[in-house]
């Protein structure tokens, strides 16, 4: 398939739209699923660790899948890999109005749902890439806040819906406003050159049928042979009688002696294509270890080292908020009359202000982009601590409103990562930090449920949130001071090798 160059414009646009909207509906519900949380709890009576693994999975399992994601949209394409994963979502969502117990939900919302928002994240990406070239950051910026306005929206829709239909009518409705996943899916045109024409057909396929001795995939090596010899000898016996029969003695000697040389050609190829196979076994495995190498010259670098220690804590502790809020509310007996907007809500639309602000942030060269990351782990681990302190709706909505800011600064991570890694190995490197965000999203909100179900009360589940966030952000501080620049400046040069994947992202 050959690709034309980047338009930066023209249809790009439709794609930005429709990619937009995509991760609108797809991720909506999965990150406002705080509120279904509290549905979900009263509805099973399970524990809150429990209960909790259905969002976490939900978010997590798209990150934790990423190199089968990308895997998938390269083998198929932006455009079938959207339009599959939009029944994966919808289909998940409306099943989950059916569970008739919390281990249900965890293959309906949490794998389902979570696998279909990865796949779209990872279509969504691959194909505006492929459309945008010199405004490739405008338009991955445009399209990644989506999530957030989804996150801003479905808060306050699906707590509408509930009151209006109870859980299952909003599942239901909530999965089909996720079937226009296939229109946007549908208008994802691959960036084809449809200007180049066929290649001519060689000499031999350009040679009728009918003139083929040898058919390799229609018939035997015998088969071939007698109907050749059927024919030679009808036709000799029609010209000359007489000496008919001396020339069928003379072709059947003929093609006895081709057809011991045809068999030895067979034997030949089987023997070349079981080589192949090897030779193609050997290679692969030595691309195995020559990745694993690789992995582990990263790891050599101290910055990256503690940049993995720091998303991977950063999702144990910065992401159950997201989750947890409204139950937090709850539990702090702030009376539903005094909700403004959803606490939820107001992470999202915070969140996408975050992305917006920290990434213009990023693009002035007098701000050190590592230094700025770390400022908003520390900020985040403060602002997890002073959690337990809020026992009304303003201080919740302005300790939410400063977590979802600080949040945002998933913008600025691929940035961070080139900081430390160098372009050529980002790709590389943020495949690996990416999977351990999802294990930190997955493992986040069960471990604070659990604090919870211990304690009954979430005073301790967020004191440890903010401990984490906050070991997190002094270890990375720790490797980026100037004093290590010695040790983690040195450019480590990969093989000629290279491995890269896209990576299904958390909003």
């Amino acid at each position: 398939m050959v690709f034309r160059k980047p338009p930066d414009g023209g249809w790009g646009w439709v794609i930005v739209v429709v990619s937009f909207f995509t991760q609108f509906l797809c991720y909506g519900s999965p990150l406002a699923v705080g509120v279904l949380y509290l549905e979900w709890l009263d509805a099973f009576g399970e524990g809150k660790g429990k209960t909790a693994w259905v969002g976490s999975l939900a978010n997590g399992i798209g990150l934790l899948a990423s190199p089968v994601c990308s895997i998938c949209v390269s083998s198929f394409g932006a455009r079938p890999v959207a339009i599959f994963s939009g029944f994966m979502v919808a289909g998940g969502l409306m099943m989950s109005s059916f569970a008739p117990n919390i281990y249900f939900l965890y293959v309906s919302y949490g794998i389902v749902v979570g696998l279909g928002c990865g796949l779209l994240y990872t279509a969504t990406v691959t194909i505006t890439c492929q459309y945008f070239d010199k405004r490739r950051g405008l338009a991955l910026g445009l399209i990644s806040t989506g999530s957030s306005v989804g996150l801003f929206i479905y808060a306050a829709l699906q707590r509408e819906l509930i009151e209006l239909y109870g859980l299952d009518g909003c599942l239901l409705i909530v999965g089909a406003l996720s079937l226009n996943i296939l229109a946007c899916g549908s208008l994802m045109r691959p960036l084809e050159s449809s200007s180049s024409p066929p290649p001519e057909k060689t000499c031999v396929e350009k040679v009728p049928d009918q003139y083929f001795v040898y058919h390799e995939k229609e018939k035997t090596v015998e088969e071939n042979i007698s109907i050749l010899e059927k024919g030679y000898i009808d036709e000799k016996c029609v010209n000359n009688v007489p000496d008919c029969k001396q020339e069928s003695i003379l072709t059947k000697n003929v093609l006895s002696s081709i057809n011991i040389n045809e068999k030895d050609t067979y034997k030949k190829k089987v023997v070349e294509q079981t080589n192949f196979c090897k030779q193609l076994a050997k290679r692969k495995w030595q691309l195995y270890l020559t990745y694993w190498k690789e992995t582990m010259v990263l790891f050599k670098n101290k910055v990256f080292s503690a940049l993995f220690v720091a998303i991977l804590l950063f999702d144990i502790g910065g992401f159950p908020p997201s989750l947890l809020m409204e139950d937090v509310a709850r539990s702090a007996n702030i009376s539903e009359d005094d909700y403004y907007m959803p606490l939820i809500s107001i992470i999202g639309i915070m969140t996408t202000i975050g992305k917006l602000i920290l990434g213009i942030l990023a693009d002035f060269k007098w701000v050190n982009t590592l230094y700025l990351y770390v400022t908003t782990l520390l900020m985040t681990g403060v602002a997890l601590f002073a959690i337990p302190f809020a026992k009304s709706y303003l201080t919740l909505a302005m300790l939410s409103g400063i977590l979802g800011f600080l949040t945002g600064n998933w913008s600025i991570f691929p940035y961070v990562t080139t900081k430390t890694v160098g372009i050529e190995k980002l790709t590389h490197a943020y495949g690996i930090l990416m999977f351990f965000a999802g294990l930190g999203n997955s493992l986040g909100p069960p471990i604070v449920g659990w604090f919870y179900d211990w304690t009954q009360e979430y005073d301790t589940a967020f004191y440890f949130s903010g401990f984490c966030v906050l070991l997190g952000g002094f270890l990375l501080l720790l490797a980026a001071l100037p004093c290590w620049n010695a040790c983690t400046n040195q450019s480590f040069k990969l093989p000629p090798n290279t491995y890269s994947y896209k990576v299904a992202s958390n909003a």
